[in-house]
């Protein structure tokens, strides 16, 4: 059955495209409490659409505090700047893992402003990334 326009077919597709990993904070579905989502990059209340290339697959984490968000301040460049956008961009330009690869740290304006308002680095996912370290399931290979 389709939710929101997608279709069954997208929602494998886009879960496929990502791995199923969520697209912002790397964090895999399997191992999640909550159900993913299949998020519209640039939001429908503001004219978004459902084709693939608006749709990314996120963790209930970081697509709550995203919500409508398609952009955000970098305290660096104090400007505010696009959201990261797992179809536009590409996500090593933007993000690095930390030595320990348990937060990720912002390479660009883009990267840091994400980082921030979506807090990709918030406590559970960062147990979550201890427990896969320690499973060698962590960071992702890709």
């Amino acid at each position: 059955m389709a939710r929101r326009g997608i279709s069954q077919q997208t929602e494998h597709l886009v879960r496929e495209r990502a791995a199923e990993r969520c697209e912002y904070c790397r964090s895999p579905e399997e191992f999640s409490p909550d159900t993913f989502a299949i998020e519209h990059i640039h939001p429908r209340a503001l004219g978004g659409s459902n084709q693939t290339g608006n749709l990314a697959f996120a963790c209930q984490g970081c697509n709550g505090p995203k919500g409508a968000r398609t952009e955000a301040f970098d305290g660096v460049t104090s400007a505010f700047v696009p959201l990261f956008h797992p179809r536009q961009h590409l996500w090593r330009e933007h993000f690095r893992w930390s030595d320990d690869s348990l937060q990720l740290e912002g390479i660009s304006a883009i990267g840091r402003a994400t980082i921030e308002l979506i807090r990709l680095n918030r406590r559970g996912v960062m147990n979550l990334r201890r427990l896969l370290i320690e499973d060698e399931k962590h960071p992702p290979l890709d």
